[in-house]
């Protein structure tokens, strides 16, 4: 079983989904991408974290970002599935939910813990760039609903950090103010960063955010 490690290249795979067959880089594209997975359908937290998802469509179109579930039951399970969604969340699901009844994506991803259960996923979340490569990795217990307003929150500090010379204060939202990386050198703040900066330690100078008017 493969260990996925930030940085790493998210394995490919083929499968079967309630969108048709997916080869997962060629559906990427020049996307970014969300991958979660679920222990299986008709599962009750699941079910409110899938009409959620739905609901988020626009805000994860916003950011570039294609959003695909996985469950290691069928696709038949699947489709009844999105129905009592549907009717549960008042939504419409938006995206591919993957059947992966012989856990061939849930292995290539480690998404089966023994400890935890020797038959369903944990529910796992990767976010992947647009480079193919894996951003984050975030494992909750089958018991606590996934924040989907924090995944948006680290997607845009992800995509933020990785075309300006900043990091992301605890806490951060869009918007509020972010610290510049210890490699630029005092002299290169000005052009790098025009709106101006605080130094509060030599090691912690704070910035507005660069990529907003």
């Amino acid at each position: 079983m493969a260990t996925i490690r930030l940085g790493d290249t998210a394995p490919n795979f083929t499968a079967k989904s309630t969108e048709g067959d997916i080869n997962f880089h060629e559906w990427l594209g020049d996307s970014w991408g969300i991958l979660f997975s679920h222990p299986a359908d008709y599962t009750p937290v699941c079910t409110t974290e899938l009409g959620t998802v739905a609901k988020y469509k626009d805000e994860f179109a916003k950011r570039n970002v294609k959003v695909v579930a996985l469950s290691v039951d069928g696709l038949e399970s699947h489709e009844g599935w999105v129905n009592d969604i549907n009717e549960t969340q008042n939504t419409t699901v938006n995206f591919p939910i993957i059947a992966d009844e012989d856990r061939k994506v849930s292995e290539l991803y480690d998404m089966i813990h023994p400890n935890a259960s020797e038959k369903f996923t944990v529910r796992s979340v990767f976010v992947i760039g647009d480079d193919k490569k894996v951003k984050l990795i975030i494992t909750y217990p089958a018991s606590t609903g996934r924040n989907f307003e924090e995944l948006l929150r680290v997607i845009d500090s992800l995509q933020l950090t990785a075309y300006h010379k900043v990091a992301t204060p605890a806490n951060w939202k869009s918007g509020e103010d972010v610290v510049i990386s210890p490699a630029i050198t005092n002299d290169q703040i000005p052009s790098l960063f025009p709106k101006g900066h605080k130094e509060i330690k030599p090691y912690l100078r704070i910035t507005p955010q660069p990529n907003l008017d």
